[in-house]
């Protein structure tokens, strides 16, 4: 990483919640119009989220990423798409034989496992509150279905389960002890048990993404405010942390940036690239 000096800064990349999004979820004004002028200027913008990709598509349509020629990176880096051209530029997918067994782990104790196809979250149970609270996140339906392991034809980036936390806390112990050499297993939230593959995260697939734009990691600046922004912000040219970013980002940060509720993001586009 290096200090924050001018530099020509050619991709801007964002972390969408506490990060892009204000506390209510939105991306306010100051920052859209911030956006906008840094997109026109020819600053390539990449939102980077743990979140499935059409939970991004309503953020990316907002800042018009599909005319300025931006990138969606989903599932915490397990999926890289020109949203401009549709083009999948990385894709790691759970190998389609672990389903069952992550799906007969969450039954023994009693909490549910959903995934996603498409526009849609994947779930046996559609009134668990948990799921309804991801796919309000997400602005994404749920399809029921009668069985959810039928209903996975294909290997998927991600499988999440949901439930108490205090039943979450030994289940992760005991998939990490069978899966944990080749799955990324973690919890995003208290309620939250991500399964994803092995050796995923941000960092790593920007780097694939800046060879595939013959572009180098000191011409890129990335913004975020959590855990899974750790690696990006270590590997940008310029990482920022957000003032309300966790502690350990932003110790690792080359800049810290205003708070998401103050436009932080409109703060670090007007100092390091307008």
């Amino acid at each position: 990483m290096q200090s924050s000096g001018k530099q020509n800064y050619k991709v801007l990349v964002l972390d969408l919640d506490g990060t892009l999004t204000n506390s209510k979820k939105e991306i306010s004004q100051t920052t859209l119009e911030a956006l906008k002028k840094a997109q026109q200027n020819g600053v390539i913008v990449v939102l980077a989220s743990g979140r499935p990709t059409y939970g991004i598509v309503p953020l990316a349509e907002q800042i018009d990423l599909a005319s300025f020629g931006g990138f969606i990176l989903s599932f915490n880096g397990g999926k890289i798409i020109n949203w401009k051209t549709k083009e999948v530029i990385h894709e790691r997918d759970i190998d389609k034989e672990t389903i069952p067994m992550l799906y007969e782990m969450a039954k023994e104790h009693g909490v549910d496992i959903i995934s996603y196809i498409d526009k849609d979250i994947i779930a046996e149970n559609s009134d668990n509150k948990y799921i309804l609270k991801e796919a309000s996140i997400n602005k994404m339906p749920i399809r029921k279905v009668s069985s959810f392991v039928n209903e996975i034809k294909n290997p998927v980036p991600k499988c999440l389960i949901v439930g108490d936390g205090e039943v979450l806390v030994p289940l992760q112990e005991k998939m990490n002890e069978r899966f944990g050499e080749v799955m990324n297993i973690f919890r995003s939230e208290p309620f939250f048990l991500e399964l994803m593959p092995q050796n995923i995260d941000k960092a790593a697939s920007l780097e694939r993404l800046l060879k595939h734009l013959k572009l180098t990691k000191e011409q890129m600046i990335a913004c975020g405010d959590g855990f899974n922004d750790l690696s990006m912000i270590k590997y940008a040219g310029l990482g920022v942390a957000m003032s309300n970013a966790q502690d350990a980002v932003k110790e690792a940060a080359d800049y810290i940036t205003l708070s998401n509720d103050e436009d932080g993001v409109a703060h670090v586009i007007e100092k390091f690239i307008l």
